[in-house]
């Protein structure tokens, strides 16, 4: 019979706000999946190159979903190259970072593959190696590390015309 260990950490929902101060990204969307052994974050020009026999990676986040002109550029450490299984059950191999996460007031480190989460729903997909042993998930409900505040849309008044002659007598 396993001891239950977990009951004393934190839970989170099934999608959170997560930061990744490493990267320049202060908060992105991530889907928490149990059922990804791995971490995965939408990446776009993905540029390997060497530096002292060092393998590193440029690539262009793009932390807020619809909004392309939102993008950051980052440069890290290669630390491997896996092979993933996409829910296509496309296998692509991807370049392996190392950067910290936070959610929750913790911060630590995850690995994390890039790749072209374009069509998929979150730009970031946080999966059960990242979280292990640190949350515990809630499937039903989201967003315990809460929500940012939203930017009101300032939405010009409309126009009111002035009455005519006609219509002020």
């Amino acid at each position: 019979m396993k001891k239950n260990r977990s009951h004393n950490l934190p839970l989170i929902g099934w999608r959170e706000w997560v930061g990744l101060p490493d990267l320049g990204v202060g908060k992105i969307k991530a889907k928490v999946d149990t059922g990804a052994r791995s971490s995965s974050l939408h990446a776009k020009v993905i540029e390997e190159f060497n530096q002292d026999g060092v393998s590193y990676v440029h690539f262009e986040i793009y932390p807020k979903q619809r909004r392309p002109e939102f993008g950051i550029k980052a440069t890290a450490k290669v630390i491997d190259h896996r092979q993933v299984k996409n829910s296509s059950a496309l296998v692509t191999t991807r370049p392996v970072i190392m950067t910290r996460v936070s959610l929750l007031g913790q911060l630590w480190a995850v690995e994390l593959t890039l790749a072209n989460r374009e069509g998929m729903g979150f730009r970031m997909l946080l999966g059960r190696e990242a979280f292990r042993g640190k949350f515990n998930v809630d499937a039903g409900n989201s967003y315990y590390g809460g929500k940012p505040k939203r930017k009101k849309n300032i939405l010009p008044q409309p126009f009111l015309s002035q009455p005519s002659d006609k219509e002020a007598n």
